[in-house]
């Protein structure tokens, strides 16, 4: 089976392109999904224990962490040594299933795939994109978004272009969703003839 990383900045098309990548019939693993899960349930005791006050009703409260961690490096660092390996087992799950499923191709949607180093565990990376306008639009139509939070996202993100470049296949998802059907398309006939190449 091989595995395809999804990646792309924010405001691109990503969840479409994930969400078309899985009307095709790939299975695909959503690691923003998964966190939401896991604050919901299996992560909520340790994270309260870690940050006293974020957990309501035995679901972790994003707008009460948030403030505890994310000017605090440390903070940080605690929050995911609770997270990833419950992250990494859920994300091991999903291809275990997909791997006994039959699957030739199984999608992983990680918004940091590079800066997490994700692509190293992974076979090819598709990165989506849109023209920058669009990008900006998109993302300022969202609730509670501001210019100066989308800045502050950005720069914790590897530049469009950069992701572009080290990117095995692009999508653009500028001209609507047509296009992005047939280019998945044709990136799946061309995965399946790929070779394995993760570490």
């Amino acid at each position: 089976m091989l595995i395809l990383g999804l990646t792309g900045s924010i405001g691109m098309g990503k969840s479409t392109t994930a969400k078309l990548f899985s009307d095709a019939g790939v299975p695909v693993y959503d690691a923003d999904a998964t966190v939401h899960l896991i604050y919901e349930g299996e992560a909520a005791p340790a994270i309260e224990a870690a940050f006293p006050g974020t957990v309501v009703n035995g679901k972790v409260d994003r707008t009460l962490l948030s403030p505890k961690v994310v000017h605090d490096a440390e903070a940080m660092k605690r929050l995911e040594s609770i997270v990833h390996p419950m992250l990494r087992a859920h994300h091991q799950k999903f291809l275990d299933d997909a791997e006994r499923s039959g699957a030739p191709v199984a999608v992983v949607d990680i918004p940091l795939l590079y800066e997490t180093g994700g692509e190293k565990r992974v076979d090819a990376v598709v990165v989506v994109t849109t023209a920058p306008d669009v990008q900006r639009e998109r993302i300022l139509a969202r609730d509670g978004m501001t210019p100066e939070k989308l800045d502050a996202i950005l720069a914790k993100q590897l530049p469009d272009e950069e992701k572009r470049k080290r990117a095995d296949f692009v999508v653009d998802t500028s001209h609507g969703l047509e296009p992005v059907r047939a280019r998945i398309h044709e990136i799946l006939e061309q995965v399946r003839k790929m070779p394995q190449r993760r570490s």
